[in-house]
């Protein structure tokens, strides 16, 4: 019977842990300069510059600030909520990043591992040499060395970007059917891997900084090693151990609701409600791909989320791999993901890990984050940083595709730093 009160309670206890505890009283966030925040956002409301948006701070592992504003589609005014879900983008990238380095614990891959060995079709992968405008035709010169993983956990593989890269390889993409990979449900990620590796790497491997496709190779790669796919070893292996409920390629019939609506921007800057579908770049994309019942799932831009349910695999980060009694990932993996990993080359100002950009000492001087803070974005205007100086994961959740007031992000980041004591 003791051991039985004694498992209750731990049971209990767990419970209780399972989740990030909110503390908005927190003596290190002043609670005068959080309403600044209030007030900025709902500025950019009232300006119909955006619709809506949700945000998030956590301090010392305790959320201390997580609002919401405006609302969640122009059309039904439904007014927005904390667990209103958002396509976040490319901060899915950072996820796939850490699937890999699961594998890469379990010995199942090596970071330098050419990405051949894996997906043979990248054997036959060459360097475009001159490209013609006119007709789209192009030449091509020999590879000098291997794709790596490591080289696509950087962005330095010269795999470029479907109809957000470089002109070149946006013209050379949409002639052999190469999606950005979203809103595209009823691809094959397998189909679209394999024609990523037909195209010409704009240069050669290693050789510089190129952000493109390439966590959709490795969202790939994930599904060769573990014989799962994407979606569920994602689901087992990070977003279930995590508690991350509102995580997902595609929303379960009971959570589409939830979904806000993608809005644009109208002829004056002011933010407009989209239709059904959107042109990027010649390419039309289901803007409600979300809600499909898809089978491509993109380890570069691929999911939808939460404020909350990210700050879950934010706060594992800072954490060094751990939440809730939960190891995800071990610390050396937190540590090689969290550092230079380009070397001399450059990203901006910054550097590159293993799926973050990583804040150089100019930057820091910039607006006060720390040197080393990790962060990213997405292209429905989202971002998010993870300061392990301050103990600080925060983000602003947005779904607005142009969005010609993108500042407000940078606004949002003054703001938090503005309100620590």
């Amino acid at each position: 019977m003791k051991q039985v009160f004694l498992l209750f309670i731990l049971f209990m206890g767990n419970l209780v842990h399972a989740q990030l505890r909110t503390n908005t009283a927190n003596p290190d966030f002043l609670s005068g300069a959080a309403i600044r925040i209030d007030q900025v956002i709902q500025q950019y409301i009232d300006s119909q510059w955006i619709a809506g948006a949700t945000a998030i701070v956590v301090k010392d592992g305790q959320i201390v600030y997580h609002k919401a504003f405006g609302s969640s589609n122009l059309a039904s005014k439904e007014k927005m909520r904390t667990d209103h879900v958002f396509r976040i983008a490319s901060q899915t990238k950072a996820i796939t990043s850490a699937a890999i380095m699961l594998l890469l614990e379990e010995g199942k891959l090596l970071l330098d591992d050419p990405i051949e060995k894996y997906i043979p079709a990248f054997s036959k992968t060459l360097v475009l040499d001159a490209f013609n405008e006119k007709d789209t035709s192009y030449t091509t010169k020999s590879r000098k060395g291997k794709i790596t993983i490591r080289h696509l956990l950087t962005h330095t593989s010269g795999i470029g970007y479907a109809q957000i890269g470089s002109k070149t390889y946006q013209a050379l993409a949409s002639k052999a059917g190469v999606f950005a990979q979203i809103g595209v449900p009823n691809e094959s990620l397998e189909d679209q891997v394999n024609k990523i590796a037909s195209l010409p790497l704009e240069h050669q491997p290693g050789e510089r900084f190129t952000y493109g496709l390439n966590s959709d190779v490795l969202g790939r790669l994930v599904e060769i090693v573990s014989g799962q796919s994407f979606a569920d070893f994602l689901r087992l292996r990070i977003f279930e151990p995590l508690g991350m409920k509102d995580t997902w390629f595609y929303l379960p019939p009971d959570k589409q609701k939830r979904l806000v609506a993608l809005h644009g921007e109208d002829s004056l800057g002011h933010v407009s409600l989209l239709n059904q579908s959107m042109d990027v770049s010649g390419t039309k994309m289901d803007i409600n791909y979300p809600n499909k019942a898809g089978k491509l799932y993109s380890g570069g831009a691929g999911l939808v989320s939460t404020t909350y349910d990210y700050a879950l695999f934010m706060q594992m980060m800072l954490n060094k791999g751990s939440l809730n009694g939960k190891r995800i990932l071990s610390p050396n993996s937190v540590k090689l993901m969290t550092t230079n990993q380009i070397g001399h080359l450059k990203n901006g100002y910054n550097s590159f890990g293993l799926g973050f950009g990583i804040t150089s000492a100019e930057e820091a001087l910039k607006y006060g984050v720390s040197q080393g803070t990790f962060d990213w974005g997405g292209a429905f205007s989202s971002s998010y940083w993870i300061d392990p100086v301050k103990n600080i994961a925060a983000q602003l959740f947005i779904n607005q595709w142009p969005n010609s007031h993108g500042e407000v992000h940078t606004k949002f980041k003054v703001l938090v730093y503005s309100a620590l004591d």
